[in-house]
Parts: C-alpha cells; structure tokens; sequence
C-alpha cells in the first residue's frame, strides 16, 4: 500500500531535513562550546540558589530549607556595621582607580602599539607586555616585597647606598593605592590590549590611505579613524567592568594587606573572607555578596541605557 504526502507534508518533511542537516554542521561548533556553558550552568547558575541564606540564620546542620528565616536582618546588620562606610568608600575608591586610571591604559597601548611598522620589534614588545599576566599575584606581590622591604630590599638597600632614606612602602597606608594600581597596570594592561588590537586590525586600510591624501598626520589619523574604530569596543568593556565595580580582586589585596593599613585596605572582598569564611557567618556574608551583585546589576543597566541613547549598541 503506498502512502501519498499531501505538499504541507512534503514541505515539513524538507525542513525537518534541512534543519538536521544544519545541525549536524553546527556540531563541532556546539561541542566547542559546551564546556563555557556547562561552567556557567555548574558555577554560576546552580549557586544562585544558595541566595536563600542571606535571608536565614543559616545552619549547615538543618540545610537550606529548615534554617530559621531571618528576613533582611542581615542587610540591616550590615548597614549599622560601623566598618561599613569606610569599606564602602575603600571598595569605591579602588574600583576608581580600576575604572579612571587603569582602564585607559590598555586603550593607549594598543594605539601605540598599532603605529609600530617594525614587525620584530612589535611582537617582541607584545610578547614582554603579556608575560606579566601569566604570573600570580603570589609572585609579583613578593617580588615587591623582595624590592622594597624596609629591612633589606634591593631598593631601599641602593636609596641607603646613595645616602637617601629608606621607604616603607609596603607598610605606610599612604603608599597602598599607588602599588596597587601600579601592580595592576604592569600585570594586566598588556593582556587586556589585545581585544582592542584585535578592533584596530579591523579597520580598512583604505581610510589611512585617504587621510594621508588629504595630509592628515599620524595624531589625526589616530584621533579620526582608530579612536572611532574602538568606540564601541570601549563602551562595551566599559560596561561590564561597572558590572565589577564592587569586586576589587580578593587575592590582590589580601597579599597586600597588613595591620598597618588596614583602614585603606580593608574592602567588601576581604571584608566576607575574614567575617564569612573565617568565623562562619555564612548567611550575613552572603547578604554582602547580594549586595554587592545588585549595585553591579543597577549601574550596568543605567550604563546600558545611557549608551543606547547615544546611539551605541550596549551589552544587550
């Protein structure tokens, strides 16, 4: 007995093959992929539901579910913590630092890198400028130490040589922020230029050719065509670096940390491994990590929509 396919039939039959087929094209892709999703599903989106303890008196013996509900007296507590206006302020001045004086350098690399003609030279200063990211913080906080401790560093020994002072560096609170920052930009600046290398790469060659023509100089060419060529770029990583505002890189500071400044040093990061990991306060130190999460979701959203009605595409 033959079966007749009616031409809707036949249609669906096709597309069904054709989207099959598609699939099976797109496989090596989606394999590809599955280990950054499975890492976001596994360490991103399944801890979410820990949320719950910021609002109980969490016991690990009762589980998330028979802990006391609590509400939002661990938001309260943290408001009427005395320490947490000034690690409020700590936190906001080193996201500061990240955000103003960082997060240009990157920018002004790679636009001084793109002007280099010589192909060797250009690589090998890629090269050097990357290295340092590769390196823990375990490393180069060291390092520093090694240099500038008060006692018998190699520089504070050379300034005692030549007869000048030596300088606490690692222990006046006066000093913290500028290694920081400095620390930083030596580690990361070079890595974090390749995306906007990469921006730059994407730009006709024909639109320098034109402006030579119409005798642009170097400065004009940067300033009218690279500069506009990374803009988006910018506001993008822009974005999502506010999305971090109040994560100032635990490991960093902790290295970095000591009793002596302490006042200045003392953030949200450090702040939650002390009290949440240290003395177990589980369920107030997450009601600091949700505090944390929702000022980042408010300013990337306000940016988001600022950009968008500039004309810019923004992250979504």
């Amino acid at each position: 007995m033959s079966i007749a396919f009616t031409p809707s039939k036949a249609a669906d039959s096709r597309q069904k093959r054709r989207q099959w087929a598609e699939w099976k094209r797109g496989l090596p892709v989606y394999l590809m992929i599955l280990p950054g999703v499975l890492f976001f599903i596994v360490f991103k989106y399944i801890p979410m539901g820990g949320i719950l303890i910021a609002f109980q008196h969490y016991d690990p013996f009762d589980g998330f579910m028979q802990s006391q509900w609590v509400g939002f007296d661990n938001f309260r507590r943290l408001f009427q913590d005395p320490d947490f206006w000034k690690i409020f302020r700590n936190t906001l001045v080193i996201s500061a630092l990240n955000l103003f004086l960082f997060f240009p350098v990157p920018i002004l690399l790679s636009l001084l890198l793109n002007e280099v003609r010589l192909k060797w030279f250009k690589k090998g200063a890629q090269t050097l400028l990357y290295v340092p990211h590769f390196l823990s913080w375990v490393v180069i906080v060291s390092m520093t130490v090694l240099l500038f401790s008060a006692q018998d560093g190699g520089i504070n020994n050379l300034l005692s040589t030549w007869g000048y002072e030596r300088i606490e560096v690692m222990t006046n609170p006066e000093y913290f922020r500028i290694v920081y920052l400095l620390q930083v930009i030596w580690k990361e600046a070079g890595w974090s230029a390749i995306i906007f290398l990469a921006a730059l790469a994407s730009v006709d060659p024909t639109l320098y050719e034109a402006a030579r023509v119409d005798g642009a100089s170097r400065l004009r060419q940067i300033w009218h065509i690279n500069l506009p060529a990374l803009r988006s770029t910018i506001i993008i990583l822009f974005i999502l670096r506010l999305g971090h505002v109040m994560d100032t890189g635990f490991e960093h500071i902790l290295l970095l940390q000591n009793s002596l400044n302490i006042d200045i040093s003392e953030v949200f990061d450090t702040y939650v491994y002390r009290v949440g990991i240290i003395e177990a306060e589980f369920s107030y130190t997450t009601a600091v990590g949700l505090f944390k999460a929702l000022i980042g979701l408010a300013l990337v959203y306000l940016a988001n929509r600022a950009s968008r009605k500039i004309g810019e595409e923004g992250v979504y």
